[in-house]
């Protein structure tokens, strides 16, 4: 059966990104290799650390950093994260500094809110009912 092991999002500095994914957003390094000019940077969710792993991957190429531009320009979100209480966890973020572009919205099924991680991206948070 084919699964998902790792996940990534391009980070236009790893030690920043590193910084917010774990200071901020609580999640715990799992991988931390040297690759020449970059690193293979992964985290984990505290809850699950044998899960799926995020990694933080530079945005070097030449297609990223437009693509990324773009998403963020047009408010979509690159991923999305699942938390068992937007409105708690969208608190527990702004008190921590995280900027929001979408508070918590209920929207039937879900509850949704996105912030920006501070490395080119918009994540959304969601909640199922």
């Amino acid at each position: 059966m084919i699964r998902i092991n790792i996940t990534s999002v391009f980070v236009d500095d790893q030690a920043k990104a590193l910084a917010f994914y774990t200071e901020k957003l609580g999640f715990t390094k799992k991988h931390d290799v040297p690759t020449g000019g970059a690193r293979w940077l992964t985290v984990v969710s505290p809850a699950d650390p044998d899960g799926v792993e995020l990694l933080l991957e530079p945005d070097g190429h030449p297609a990223a950093k437009p693509f990324k531009k773009a998403l963020a320009g047009d408010g979509i979100p690159f991923t999305q994260f699942a938390v068992d209480d937007v409105y708690a966890e969208v608190e527990r973020l702004k008190g921590l500094g995280v900027e929001f572009t979408q508070d918590a919205v209920d929207l039937g099924p879900v509850v949704t809110a996105v912030f920006d991680d501070t490395c080119g991206n918009l994540i959304q948070l969601a909640t199922m009912k």
